[in-house]
């Protein structure tokens, strides 16, 4: 198996393939949180479908000719960003996070769970900002942060570490 990846445009045809990763990373990262909320993965499609395509733009990050990652996004919002566990800690997860910096330069923002640690971590080792906390939208209807990057957060810490001893 190789660790070249690429990152191109969603088709329809990656459908299953994405919407499978997008239930296993759900299940792997949170299996408490997915078995209390109890959906059911023919209503993950329907919530796919019908919210998720029709809202955003995704990509796909393929690996040997396989999804093993997707970034929904419209304009600087990041809507979902998902890396099979399998496939974690490759540097996958950040090259998505710079392709939607690529495309919004100044400003990306984001929300995840308060209770995804994980997720939380590696958005603010990649230079996300949390600046609210509040609860999401059905279907989650839960604690949730937004996370923002702005271009002048990753200037001044670059500046910040280039001025250390």
């Amino acid at each position: 198996m190789s660790n070249t990846f690429s990152i191109r445009d969603y088709h329809p045809e990656d459908f299953d393939a994405v919407t499978v990763l997008w239930r296993i990373s759900r299940e792997k990262s949170l299996p408490e949180f997915q078995l209390a909320k109890g959906h059911f993965f023919y209503e993950d499609q329907d919530y796919f479908r019908n919210h998720v395509l029709k809202e955003n733009k995704l990509w796909v990050v393929e690996m040997d000719h396989c999804p093993v990652a997707f970034m929904a996004m419209m304009d600087e919002f990041i809507d979902q960003l998902y890396v099979h566990p399998d496939y974690q800690n490759r540097g996958i997860g950040k090259a998505l996070l710079d392709w939607a910096r690529q495309l919004s330069p100044e400003h990306v923002w984001l929300y995840t769970l308060q209770i995804n640690l994980n997720a939380r971590a590696f958005y603010e080792k990649n230079g996300f900002i949390a600046e609210n906390f509040g609860i999401s939208p059905p279907p989650e209807s839960e604690p949730d942060v937004e996370y923002h990057w702005r271009k002048q957060n990753s200037s001044s810490l670059k500046n910040y570490e280039t001025n250390l001893p």
